[in-house]
């Protein structure tokens, strides 16, 4: 019965985490309607808006944008970004997209309170307007190690100092501050509109989506190599939705997801195994898994991390079988706390697993198989009920006189019972074992 309402319970949860992401994917409206359909009396403007990590979903969705306002011709591409910062392969997607647009994109940090940090201040310093709502920031640009361990400090020098050269060959293409560029990824500087404004790192401030098109109304920009002066005033504006398959991926990649997702599947597996034939949680559970790899090659995954983890699961599973008096339990916890912490690595809130959703996953699995485990142990010491074994201790009444043979009532039925002392009939009886058919009784 615990076993049947454990796959239950486990089929359950995987169910559950996909189908909340799933139905969290595709929640959002459609796309816009095409520029066929719009006013062609007026100036036509794209809007993406872009808020979390940069990651692969990201660098697909805006190269699509980009693609689709090349299409139609329209006047300029807005990306509204806030963003903690991302992967560094998907950020250079990004900009080699821009760098060859031949329609201008203009990055507008917003709304307030939002931040291009980390990849999204040399996004910003690649595109050909860069704007700011008030109360937003810019910079913190210092590289790190994505994979979650200390690097030698001869190539964190490397790395530094290409991305300092990346970020000065972007500021100066688009006439920014270089010095302020480079700060931003030696020292991790970061400013703020006003600041970003004076300094020369963004073009303009405009507190919202109107006050921007006022402002981006006559600027000349280059694209493509040719002066190009933008209309943007009265334009109107069409909303970029990324499809419901990115949307779907988009999830998924999402640190947190990808590690509850990697901790259910091993969980169907592990119930698939120790129970053959249940099928559903050994399918949902490779599923999972797979959806979960899949996140992880498009995120810093420690192999150590995972290594530990898998090693977890294994102490756990085994712990179900062998009675080790808590030992295996306590080990599979800490190597499953350990694994989960260096699982990945890189900026946080970008390629980070929240501590919460560790520590929940943790805690619920140690408790789930410390009550598996409970229940078996429990179950191992508790007298038999059923069987030969299950009438020993059971009391009576002897139906005739007992020297040695006679017959006694126990447990609901007759039985041929035999005394290593007479026993008078009447007498209360205690079975001390059983011989066949036959029943090794005393006086109780």
């Amino acid at each position: 019965m615990i076993l049947r309402a454990a796959r239950a319970l486990v089929a359950l949860a995987l169910l559950t985490s996909i189908a909340w992401a799933a139905a969290g994917a595709a929640k959002a409206p459609p796309s816009a309607p095409d520029s066929a359909r719009a006013d062609e009396g007026r100036p036509q403007i794209d809007v993406l808006t872009w808020e979390g990590p940069i990651q692969p979903i990201t660098a697909e969705t805006w190269i699509q944008a980009i693609d689709r306002a090349e299409k139609a011709h329209r006047e300029a591409l807005v990306i509204r970004l806030d963003t903690p910062g991302g992967l560094d392969s998907s950020m250079r997607d990004i900009i080699k997209r821009i760098l060859i647009s031949e329609v201008p994109v203009v990055v507008y940090v917003s709304p307030s309170g939002g931040r291009a940090a980390s990849a999204g201040t040399f996004i910003a310093m690649a595109a050909h307007v860069a704007a700011m709502a008030p109360g937003t920031s810019i910079g913190a640009a210092t590289p790190v190690n994505v994979g979650g361990s200390d690097v030698a400090k001869d190539m964190a020098n490397k790395v530094r100092n290409d991305a300092v050269s990346y970020i000065r060959s972007l500021a100066k293409q688009r006439g920014r501050n270089v010095d302020w560029a480079e700060k931003a990824v030696r020292e991790g500087s970061s400013l703020g509109e006003e600041d970003a404004l004076e300094q020369h790192v963004v073009d303009l401030v405009a507190r919202d989506m109107p006050a921007l098109l006022k402002a981006l109304d006559g600027r000349t920009v280059t694209v493509a190599g040719l002066t190009r002066t933008l209309h943007t005033a009265n334009a109107e504006t069409h909303d970029f939705e990324p499809s419901w398959r990115q949307r779907l991926l988009g999830r998924i990649i999402d640190p947190n997801i990808a590690y509850i997702l990697f901790i259910l599947g091993f969980y169907g597996l592990l119930f698939e195994l120790s129970n053959p034939g249940s099928v559903l949680p050994g399918v949902v559970g490779g599923i999972c898994l797979l959806l979960a790899f899949l996140a992880f090659q498009a995120l810093p995954v420690n192999l150590t991390g995972v290594a530990l983890i898998v090693f977890s699961m294994v102490l756990f599973a085994v712990d179900v079988k062998v009675q080790s008096h808590g030992v295996l339990t306590v080990g599979a916890a800490i190597a499953l706390l350990l694994g989960s912490l260096i699982l990945l690595g890189g900026d946080p809130g970008v390629a980070r697993i929240s501590l919460s959703v560790i520590l929940t996953a943790v805690a619920a699995t140690v408790a789930f198989f410390a009550f598996v485990v409970g229940a078996g142990l429990r179950a191992q010491r508790r007298k038999p009920i059923t069987g030969a074994h299950g009438m020993v201790g059971e009391q009576g009444t002897a139906l005739t006189d007992l020297g040695p043979e006679g017959q006694v009532f126990v447990h609901g039925e007759y039985w041929t019972a035999e005394a290593d002392q007479p026993i008078a009939k009447g007498a209360r009886v205690v079975v001390d074992r059983v011989d066949g058919l036959v029943l090794r009784v005393k006086k109780a």
